[in-house]
């Protein structure tokens, strides 16, 4: 069942992408409710998992591969709309590379990202990385950036019927302190997902050595 709920949260993250390329105000609003979904979805397949008792290697590293497949999906989205810069997506992605391939040689010897065999042993190290906290702040500013970015950018919204000219004033006076927090949360969770990856590369050394 979770690893269902990782599969359905990835698909509908692309179709959340798909409506934002459209153009249509009304699909880019139904675009934040299922990103908000989404993410949702990211913190109920480990609680899923942990409830009925499925939890193994294959779903911790599948939930890793869900959560890299919906955060790269997304930047890079922005980044080819114009909401962000290229440079984004960039760091993100290599982030992730870097720290995916050595996690893998620390699964090959048995220890998983996160949970009881989790890889890190460093107590500060898991807590900035692994621990239930730091992943669920990471999820927060996730979950806030990608709703900012889509809420401070709705395509063609004088055209959209259900919005009065009084509505459209309104969002168009506050619009530019939407943009201005949008990408202040940027640049927070850039650094979030920096800063979290930093641990795993001081952590794999161990594991590195024993080769």
């Amino acid at each position: 069942m979770a690893n269902l709920l990782t599969i359905l949260r990835m698909i509908l993250a692309v179709i959340a992408i798909e409506f934002l390329f459209t153009g249509s105000p009304a699909l880019s609003i139904t675009a934040i409710f299922l990103t908000l979904f989404v993410i949702v979805l990211d913190g109920l397949d480990g609680y899923v998992a942990r409830k009925l008792n499925e939890q193994s290697k294959f779903g911790s590293v599948f939930d890793i591969l869900g959560d890299r497949v919906v955060e790269n999906l997304y930047w890079i989205a922005f980044a080819v709309i114009g909401t962000v810069g290229v440079w984004v997506p960039m760091v993100v992605v290599t982030r992730g590379i870097i720290t995916d391939g050595l996690r893998s040689i620390a699964l090959s010897k048995g220890y998983t990202a996160f949970g009881e065999s989790s890889m890190m042993k460093n107590k500060f190290c898991h807590f900035l990385t692994a621990s239930r906290f730091s992943r669920a702040i990471y999820g927060v500013a996730k979950t806030l950036v990608f709703l900012m970015l889509i809420i401070a950018y709705i395509p063609n919204l004088e055209f959209y019927d259900c919005m009065t000219v009084d509505q459209f004033v309104l969002y168009s006076s506050i619009q530019p302190y939407l943009i201005k927090t949008a990408n202040v949360l940027v640049y927070i969770t850039v650094a979030m997902c920096v800063i979290r990856g930093l641990p795993v590369i001081f952590e794999s050394k161990r594991y590195l050595d024993e080769d």
